[in-house]
């Protein structure tokens, strides 16, 4: 690593927490990351059905026209959605935001409180740390770059997704993807991985390959909020997205 990218990482509070090694336990919160996975350096290269079963196995109702929406159409039904328990209990859906047409989708697990209240997708502290991530890598929101959730509502007390409300909400996701046709799709934590991948399975065994979402190219990373709570796997996260910039080169 460069003095340049040693620089820009520090700032974006990207860099790896280090410990030393006669440190008092007290004080080593977390383990610092293997200096082989902190090198990483980054070159940026150039039918309808009435069911649909969730990535949980659950078959939930599935309008038939929302494969057939168009981005107005699709940002009303979404908006108009009860079908769900979740709505009941959130101030507002949480569509999705950025670049219609991008090459890069940014998926997460869902709205939280301040996605609640703005109507928009990490915006909060999880979300500024999204874009210090993005920013590292030379991405800017709303540049080549869309942002949506598992589920448009927020769950109470930020909780995970229940089954039954991915089931319901994903259909939404499927047809954003449909209209956006990224080239990459990262997932933000194991929620958004498992829902779009439709198998159970560890974060950690899904890093570093690539998986296919009906034909489209799929990274797994850790979601922004854990990284907050465990910030020595800042580094790994900077690997993944160095594998993501590899990906898009090729």
């Amino acid at each position: 690593m460069n003095i340049r990218d040693e620089n820009v990482l520090r700032e974006l509070n990207l860099y790896p927490l280090w410990v030393r090694r006669d440190a008092p336990a007290a004080e080593a919160l977390e383990p610092s990351a293997p200096v082989a996975e902190t090198q990483a350096v980054c070159r940026l290269g150039g039918g309808e059905a009435d069911t649909q079963q969730s990535a949980m196995g659950i078959v939930a109702l599935n309008p038939s026209y929302v494969s057939s929406l168009d981005w107005n159409e699709l940002k009303e039904k979404v908006h108009a959605c009860t079908a769900c328990k979740l709505r009941a209990g959130c101030t507002q859906t949480v569509f999705g935001v950025g670049d219609e047409s991008a090459e890069w989708l940014f998926v997460g697990e869902g709205p939280g409180a301040d996605e609640d209240a703005q109507g928009e997708p990490f915006v909060g502290q999880a979300g500024k740390l999204l874009d210090n991530m993005r920013a590292a890598i030379k991405l800017k929101r709303g540049n080549n770059v869309y942002i949506a959730n598992i589920v448009k509502c927020r769950p109470p007390n930020n909780r995970t997704p229940e089954e039954d409300e991915i089931a319901t909400c994903v259909p939404y996701l499927q047809q954003q993807i449909a209209l956006i046709k990224p080239k990459l799709i990262v997932a933000l934590g194991k929620t958004a991985a498992t829902s779009l991948l439709g198998r159970e399975a560890t974060l950690g065994s899904l890093r570093g390959s690539v998986h296919d979402f009906h034909g489209t190219p799929l990274i797994v990373t850790y979601h922004p909020a854990y990284l907050l709570r465990s910030p020595a796997e800042k580094a790994k996260a900077w690997q993944d997205l160095c594998f993501a910039v590899q990906r898009m080169s090729e």
